[in-house]
């Protein structure tokens, strides 16, 4: 195995790491090309998807409710969540030395859980969103109005900050010495502190009690708000009524339920089945796919962003016209 280590010896006769090398998705030779091509077009798909929601959220003046607004922000966290890790995994499967110094490492570590932190908090925000205008409609505008969307993303924004500089500084705050192979296809905590020769315990609790607090919190505010949802819908009168109210809370459920699954199916194995390859493809899954599918999710069924589409497609019709 191939070591990429200082030159200068460090007490303990430890060499210091300062490249680490990414494992990547497979080390299969063969899967190399086809891999590329699959994760490019997963890639391209989540940039045209996400950026379209950020579009037509911005220009279209009838999805500047509160909802869309929320919505604006995911795709822009999920746009960043992806570009965080699928460039750099793209070059890695057309290079043989899939190199990251040390500190690229660290930034990508962090950005990558600002990220991560984010969406945790902003599938909450929305949900409590959805209950306040099913809810409490005649109320919507007042209890969620523009001063408290701004204020709302303001603290997830500084929140998945805070959190992404205290978790990042404990997990390169430890030493990491000889090995320095990853294996994983970015820089993530649990296969960075296996790294370690040094007492990780700390630094791997507080990972687990901030990870573990954050998707706890997070559920709850879903798990309650749509609760209170389905009661109000059950007690609606109008057929038509419950079909719309269920209609603009569909697209939110299924991405929730895709993104807190993939997120339980790591915590909730058991020890003795947890391994760093399920972690890897859970991975690819929360890092990758779920940023491609929430766009199509958010869109398929929503009448509003389909219209927005076709009054965005014959304004650039027209333009070209003339």
């Amino acid at each position: 195995m191939n070591f990429q280590m200082l030159s200068s010896v460090a007490p303990g006769n430890f060499t210091w790491v300062t490249e680490f090398i990414l494992a990547g998705v497979s080390n299969r030779p063969d899967l190399q090309v086809p891999l590329f091509f699959a994760f490019l077009l997963i890639y391209g798909m989540t940039l045209t998807g996400n950026m379209g929601i950020i579009i037509l959220t911005s220009v279209d003046s009838r999805l500047h409710t509160p909802m869309y607004f929320f919505l604006r922000h995911l795709a822009i966290i999920n746009l960043g969540n992806s570009t965080v890790i699928a460039p750099k995994m793209l070059i890695n499967f057309l290079v043989k030395k899939k190199t990251m110094t040390y500190y690229e490492c660290a930034i990508q570590l962090g950005v990558f859980v600002v990220f991560i932190v984010s969406e945790v908090c902003m599938l909450a925000v929305m949900a409590y969103d959805r209950y306040v205008a099913i809810c409490n409609p005649l109320l919507y505008l007042v209890v969620v109005s523009r001063q408290k969307c701004y204020l709302l993303i303001s603290l997830t924004y500084f929140y998945a900050v805070s959190t992404s500089f205290v978790a990042s500084y404990s997990i390169f705050s430890v030493a990491y010495c000889s090995s320095n192979v990853i294996n994983h296809f970015f820089c993530d905590s649990v296969p960075l502190l296996a790294l370690s020769c040094s007492d990780t315990s700390s630094t791997e609790m507080l990972i687990f009690i901030s990870a573990g607090t954050n998707l706890m919190l997070s559920m709850i505010i879903v798990v309650v708000s749509y609760s209170n949802i389905a009661l109000s819908i059950v007690r609606m009168r109008s057929a038509e009524g419950r079909r719309k109210a269920f209609s603009t809370c569909a697209s939110h459920i299924t991405a929730v339920t895709i993104f807190y699954g993939t997120l339980l199916f790591m915590y909730l194995q058991p020890q003795t089945k947890h391994s760093l390859d399920t972690d890897k493809m859970a991975s690819v899954f929360y890092t990758l796919i779920i940023p491609m599918l929430n766009p199509v999710i958010y869109s398929m069924r929503n009448k509003d962003v389909k219209d927005a589409f076709k009054r965005l497609m014959k304004k650039l019709c027209s333009f070209k016209s003339r």
